[in-house]
């Protein structure tokens, strides 16, 4: 009796794998891939410039764009490159968001608590309550790391879904 409790038990996530909470999945990111090379333009209610350490923050319903990539959170800092003997090319390192940050590219968005865009290699890192929307359902994480350029994304950290056997998921 037990064996036959087990296999009606174990068939259901045999079949629909996706039942059981995964710990990594892939996933696609946006209909478009976006270009890390285009302008990033900030608008946000302050700015506050620290010479010393060569960084910029946002505060304020900041909002970010670069092509079709749109980025809003409650504080944004902007961490510049250090111009060296070895590397003459400045620019922004990259983004560290924090509180109510939101994530849209093309029909996809994802909300967590913090978020940090490293511009040269096109990748969005996403942590704390993390919930992606997509056309075909949600899924929440831990963690989520967006690679613009490929329009791909994986998730990681306690990854859950809800499959319907008619292939949507919620």
């Amino acid at each position: 009796m037990s064996y036959l409790r087990a296999l009606i038990f174990c068939l259901p996530l045999a079949v629909f794998p996706g039942l059981a909470a995964a710990q990594t999945a892939s996933v696609a990111f946006g209909a478009v891939k976006a270009d890390p090379s285009q302008p990033v333009e900030v608008t946000a209610d302050n700015l506050a410039v620290n010479q010393a350490n060569g960084s910029a923050e946002f505060t304020g319903n900041v909002l970010i764009i670069q092509g079709i990539m749109r980025l809003s959170a409650d504080k944004v800092l902007v961490i510049y490159k250090t111009a060296g003997e070895t590397d003459a090319k400045a620019g922004i390192e990259r983004l560290e968001a924090t509180g109510n940050v939101v994530l849209v590219s093309g029909p996809d968005a994802a909300e967590a608590q913090r978020a940090e865009y490293t511009i040269d290699q096109g990748t969005i890192v996403m942590t704390g309550n993390v919930l992606l929307n997509q056309k075909s359902g949600t899924l929440a994480s831990n963690r989520l790391e967006v690679n613009l350029t490929s329009g791909t994304a994986k998730m990681a950290g306690r990854v859950k879904t809800i499959l319907n056997p008619d292939g949507g998921s919620n």
